[in-house]
């Protein structure tokens, strides 16, 4: 773990041309720092909290050992930049910041960075402002790991998620639940310790309804788990089959745009070609693949070999069926090869006659989950269907509001090892077994629970998480 009594510095904007870039110092003595750096009507020392101040960033007086060489002379400019001062504790790491806007482009910002460095501050670790702010007590680690999941959002939905989770939607349920729990287990422990003065070491049929409670409120707040990770991360779906039953042509009418090349000629497809849709919310990265045959040449062996790599890999796929064709023995094969894999299944080309019937393909499935939809690639036909059937594949169908959703697998684990403690708490107070067994299941379940905000963490995992932030958030 970084010190954090330390100043660190770096740039808190994207690199490249733009209006604008911000330089970010965190620390006890981050004002002074950026006095050192900063020439304007007044010093930065002198400037009250929340406050913004125009003037140059100029090269150091007295630059250490980590300034660039050549070294600039003494009071260079370097930029003009607007500082903006934010005392401790009303900040974003509750200690003191100084944030320098001066001009886009990635020259100006790494000049004024330098010129901090060379004052004596240290370049901050990735993600090593937010960890301050949840060390500091701004934040929670749920809502932390909010902030990445806000910046690398790509959907409205996934933007929503985020924000919510910042906001503490998921906390105040999980804080809730943390509660509950410790009044079970306290209420367990003191007939524990004192049993003649409670009455018994038995646990009371109001706690055995309680610790039942707090399960049902954990598989409440799983809900819909799957749906909401999906809407974080996105996912992956490959359209596979044979060649010439349109997947191309699918691909492209389910993207919006001529992406992949379409022919008449079979193998047209050698790579895979990839694009993002979204669908219910969810950023759904659609490939079409080579179509499944032998290979008539070692280029288009090398496209199939991609194809059932993403076959096998894929945690979903779309299954493209030519209808106006009976099943052919590649089909079949394709369908043993899902192995109960969740799919769609389109029949293609049914403007073109119908030779399979909707019964050959559950068949080919024996039970498994997939869905079935005629469409028409070409024609259109069908399309809204399939649209809403991908909806229900990534979990949209049923799934509840996404304000305190689970969508970090991370937290999906700690949950799903709290479900697991209560319900060996609860099977053990309901045979009447020793109150210590029950109390140790209910402390287990709460520190698991407590991994999802931090109350129970260790540094190796904070190491890891705050690893994945970019440098200056």
């Amino acid at each position: 773990m970084h010190p954090l009594d330390d100043d660190i510095a770096a740039i808190a904007t994207a690199p490249g041309a733009a209006g604008l870039a911000v330089v970010r110092v965190s620390g006890r003595g981050a004002i002074a720092l950026a006095d050192a750096v900063f020439r304007g009507r007044r010093p930065l020392g002198a400037a009250g909290s929340h406050t913004l101040h125009h003037g140059r960033a100029v090269w150091p007086e007295t630059p250490g050992a980590a300034a660039p060489m050549p070294r600039p002379a003494p009071g260079t400019p370097l930029d003009e930049v607007v500082a903006a001062v934010f005392r401790a504790p009303r900040s974003y790491t509750r200690q003191d910041v100084v944030e320098f806007s001066c001009h886009g482009g990635r020259l100006p910002a790494d000049r004024v960075l330098s010129a901090l460095l060379a004052a004596g501050a240290r370049l901050a670790a990735p993600g090593e402002f937010t960890l301050r702010a949840f060390l500091g007590g701004r934040l929670d680690l749920a809502q932390a790991e909010a902030v990445a999941d806000l910046i690398h959002a790509e959907t409205d939905a996934a933007r929503s998620l985020a924000l919510a989770q910042l906001g503490g939607a998921l906390s105040s349920r999980i804080e809730a639940l943390a509660e509950r729990i410790a009044d079970a287990a306290a209420e367990v422990e003191a007939r524990v310790d004192f049993a003649e003065d409670v009455g018994g070491i038995e646990v009371p049929v109001s706690v055995t309804a309680a610790i039942a409670g707090a399960d049902a409120d954990l598989a409440a707040l799983l809900e819909g788990a799957a749906y909401a990770r999906a809407v974080r991360e996105g996912v992956r779906v490959p359209l596979i089959g044979r060649p010439n039953v349109g997947k191309s042509s699918l691909f492209n009418a389910l993207v919006g745009e001529e992406r992949a090349i379409v022919t008449p000629e079979p193998g047209t497809t050698r790579d895979r070609v990839s694009e993002a849709v979204e669908i219910a919310g969810v950023r759904v990265t659609l490939s079409d693949t080579a179509g499944l045959r032998e290979a008539s040449g070692p280029i288009e062996a090398i496209g199939i070999a991609r194809a059932r790599e993403a076959l096998d890999h894929g945690v979903a796929v779309l299954w493209v069926v030519d209808r106006s064709e009976p099943l052919a023995v590649e089909d079949r094969a394709i369908a043993a090869r899902l192995a109960g894999k969740p799919a769609i299944v389109a029949l293609n080309k049914s403007d073109l006659g119908a030779a399979i019937a909707a019964g050959e393909i559950d068949a080919l499935f024996d039970g498994a989950p997939h869905r079935v939809v005629a469409v028409s690639a070409t024609g259109g036909a069908g399309l809204p269907a399939l649209r809403a059937a991908l909806a229900e594949l990534v979990g949209a169908d049923g799934a509840p509001g996404l304000a305190g959703a689970v969508g970090n697998p991370r937290h999906a684990d700690a949950l799903g090892r709290a479900r697991t403690a209560l319900a060996r708490a609860l099977a053990a107070a309901r045979v009447s077994a020793p109150g210590e067994i029950v109390a140790l299941e209910l402390r287990e379940a709460l520190g698991a629970v407590g991994e999802v905000t931090g109350r129970a963490v260790g540094e190796d995992l904070l190491e890891r998480i705050f690893s994945r932030f970019c440098v200056g958030k």
